[in-house]
């Protein structure tokens, strides 16, 4: 079942969210017949609970009957990232097929971005996005995102591994595959996805000091790469660095920045609990919300209702503030703390690369400067919890890494 879950992180969002939620309830029978209890007792795991119990919590007393509902299942996550770590990835094999998944998904991405640049529809047919973003095998700009998730563990690995040999040639094809993704992302025209791509890279470079020239040279080639936009891809251009740059230039009156405004004035209003799952849904259109602050003596004005509402707050740490309060983003900023702190711990890059570039993964994900979609939606919850699990089963099993450290292929 796990094993198929990248496939369906791609297409069939229904059938992931009842993977994850099958894999939850199978472990916990494990753990009934084994009389395995111990794993939920230490570690990160009763930290997750006492998050879970805020959100329920504050679900109860500012939410609806939906929004208690929604706040009830969100524990299958941890659930799902305890069964990985503890159960079915637990096997050196099984992550080295769980790799080899990956990397199929992320060259799937990569082939039908460039089949929808070069010939102009994806395999479904579907064009460029309206504002000339790759969608890939999506029919929306997800290709980024899906990309930034997979690329690591699924391809930068083995650019990881080639740069590490003797041979020149081996060498020079690794730092040709770094420059080839560089471009990919930058062809595919979203800009979040970008950015958080280049973090990774610098992450990369800082733990496996081997990639460091190769990737200051696929940098240059990004630089080279947004010089020749105009020419390679207007729209992305106009997109990654015209729009972009006119965003930043005001960024507090944007509708990034006005969602980020009316989510901090609801923080203020209940800094505890906050307002439930969902709250920021729910609640962003109540006028007592649309006013604006003055962090550090910096005055940001509010502009209306709609500027300034949306589904989500788009940034992970936000949405638990304002699902959980203050208390719910201290237990988060914890719980995350723990996941990437155990995984760094660990960190063997020459004898365990795999390992490293989950790390990588995960530091990627869990970046508090970023917009996200939403967390504790089977889109992103499906690769967050995946990738920290599995991060966290390599980070227990080095040895075992260290068996698996040649892949099937290349």
């Amino acid at each position: 079942m796990t094993l198929t879950l990248p496939f369906f992180q791609l297409r069939g969002r229904a059938i992931s969210d009842g993977i994850i939620s099958g894999v939850g309830i199978l472990f916990l029978a494990h753990c009934a017949m084994t009389r395995d209890g111990a794993w939920w007792r230490r570690g990160w795991f009763p930290v997750a609970m006492l998050f879970w119990a805020l959100a329920v919590l504050s679900s109860i007393v500012n939410g609806s009957a939906h929004s208690v509902s929604e706040s009830l299942v969100i524990g299958r996550f941890f659930l799902f990232a305890a069964a990985l770590e503890h159960w079915v990835l637990r096997d050196a094999r099984s992550r080295r097929w769980l790799g080899l998944v990956v990397g199929v998904a992320a060259v799937w991405i990569v082939v039908e971005c460039w089949q929808q640049y070069l010939v102009g529809r994806n395999i479904w047919g579907y064009p460029r996005w309206m504002d000339g973003a790759l969608t890939g095998p999506f029919y929306k700009p997800r290709a980024g995102v899906a990309l930034q998730i997979v690329v690591f563990p699924g391809l930068m690995i083995y650019a990881v591994r080639r740069l590490e040999a003797r041979e020149w040639g081996r060498k020079l094809s690794g730092a040709a595959g770094i420059a080839f993704l560089v471009l990919t992302m930058i062809l595919i025209g979203q800009r979040m996805p970008s950015l958080l791509f280049g973090l990774g890279l610098v992450i990369m470079a800082l733990i496996v000091r081997w990639t460091r020239w190769p990737v200051v040279a696929a940098a240059l080639a990004g630089v080279v790469g947004l010089c020749l936009l105009p020419v390679l891809s207007p729209p992305a251009y106009a997109k990654l660095v015209v729009h972009f740059l006119a965003q930043m230039k005001d960024f507090p009156n944007t509708p990034y920045g006005q969602i980020y405004l009316r989510a901090a004035v609801m923080i203020r209003h209940h800094p505890w609990l906050g307002m439930g799952f969902d709250g920021f849904r729910d609640f962003c259109a109540n006028p007592a919300y649309v006013h604006g602050l003055a962090p550090f003596g910096w005055p940001l004005a509010a502009r209306d209702i709609a500027s300034g509402c949306n589904i989500h707050p788009h940034n992970f740490y936000l949405e638990v503030a304002t699902t959980a309060g203050l208390l719910g983003l201290a237990c988060f900023v914890v719980l995350v703390a723990m996941w990437l702190g155990r995984m760094m711990r660990a960190l063997a890059p020459a004898e365990a690369p795999q390992q490293a570039m989950l790390f990588v993964t995960c530091c990627v994900l869990l970046w508090p400067v970023a917009s996200n979609s939403a967390l504790f939606t089977v889109r992103t919850a499906g690769w967050v919890f995946l990738m920290v699990g599995w991060g966290l089963a390599a980070s227990r099993d080095i040895d075992g890494e260290r068996r698996i450290r040649r892949p099937f292929l290349f």
